[in-house]
C-alpha cells in the first residue's frame, strides 16, 4: 500500500458506508494486515463496571484468529488477564507493546500479568499496538489490539507505528464508531421481527391496544412478543427491554425493521 493518509481515504469512504459489522471488520482488518498486523483483536461493552465488561453476550467480541483461539481469548476470559488489557480499560488513546516487554523484563507485572505475557509468547504473540478508544459514557469501552505477524519484533512494530500511525488511527476509529452503530448478531439475544416491532411501538409511547391495533394482532399476542422479548434480553420489564434493545442498536435498524403491519 501506498504511504500516506491519501491512500488511505477510498478505503474509509468504503468503511463509511458499509451496512454491517463484518464488511467493516473485513475492510479495516484487511489494511492493517497489509502493514503486518494480520491477527487483530476488538471488543466493545457498554456495560464496563470496574474492568469487568459485564455479560459476555452483550458485548462484541472480533477477532481474525481462528475460532479455536476465539474461545481461548475471549470465551475463556484470557484477555482480561494480560497487561494490555489494563491498559486499555485504563486509558484513552495508543501505545505500542513495548512497555509491556519492559514492563516484563523488570518484573513489574503482576503475577498473572507475567504468565499471560508468557502464554502469548509461547504461540508467536510477543509485539503489536493497543488502541482504546474515547467513549461518550462511563459504562461503554472499545479497543483494539493489532497483533504483529510472526517475525516481527517490538522493535519492527516501533518503526512501522512511526511510518503509519495517522493511517492506523484513522482506520481504527472510524471502524469503531462503524461497528458502536450497527446491529450485532447474537444468537443468544436475537429478537424476532415481530419482537422488535412491538418493542418500537412502545418506544414510541404506544399502549399495548395501540400496538395490538397497528400490528393488527390481539393484544395478548403483543404481550406474548413483549414476555419473549424480555427473556431474550434477560431483563424483567418491558422499558428495561427497550432500552438495552437500544443500546444493543436491536431496533429501528432499517434492515432489521421490515413493514410493521401485517398478520402474525
Amino acid at each position: 500500500m501506498t504511504n500516506g493518509v491519501p491512500a488511505v481515504l477510498p478505503l474509509i469512504s468504503r468503511m463509511a458506508e458499509a451496512s454491517s459489522i463484518d464488511e467493516v471488520w473485513c475492510l479495516a482488518t484487511g489494511f492493517f494486515g497489509g502493514l503486518g498486523f494480520g491477527l487483530a483483536n476488538y471488543g466493545f461493552t457498554r456495560f464496563l463496571h470496574m474492568r469487568n465488561v459485564g455479560d459476555p453476550d452483550d458485548a462484541i467480541f472480533l477477532t481474525t484468529g481462528s475460532a479455536g483461539y476465539a474461545r481461548f481469548y475471549f470465551q475463556n476470559g484470557f484477555y482480561a488477564r494480560t497487561p494490555v488489557y489494563r491498559w486499555a480499560v485504563s486509558n484513552v488513546g495508543a501505545c505500542t507493546w513495548k512497555w509491556v516487554r519492559d514492563a516484563f523484563e523488570a518484573g513489574q507485572l503482576t503475577p498473572d500479568e507475567m504468565d499471560a505475557v508468557r502464554q502469548n509468547a509461547a504461540i508467536g504473540i510477543v509485539a503489536g499496538v493497543s488502541i482504546s478508544f474515547p467513549e461518550s459514557n462511563t459504562r461503554s469501552k472499545g479497543a483494539l489490539g493489532l497483533v504483529a505477524d510472526p517475525g516481527i519484533g517490538t522493535d519492527q512494530v516501533e518503526a512501522i507505528w512511526e511510518r503509519h500511525r495517522d493511517e492506523i488511527q484513522a482506520v481504527a476509529h472510524l471502524m469503531h464508531l462503524k461497528i458502536i452503530t450497527l446491529p450485532q448478531p447474537k444468537a443468544k439475544r436475537s429478537l424476532t421481527d415481530r419482537q422488535r416491532q412491538a418493542l418500537e411501538w412502545v418506544a414510541d409511547g404506544k399502549t399495548t391496544q395501540d400496538v395490538a391495533l397497528l400490528m393488527q394482532v390481539s393484544a395478548a399476542m403483543v404481550e406474548k412478543h413483549l414476555r419473549l422479548a424480555r427473556e431474550a434480553l434477560q431483563v424483567e420489564t418491558t422499558t428495561q427491554a427497550v432500552a438495552k434493545a437500544s443500546l444493543l442498536n436491536m431496533i429501528f435498524q432499517r434492515h432489521d425493521s421490515g413493514p410493521r403491519v401485517g398478520k402474525s
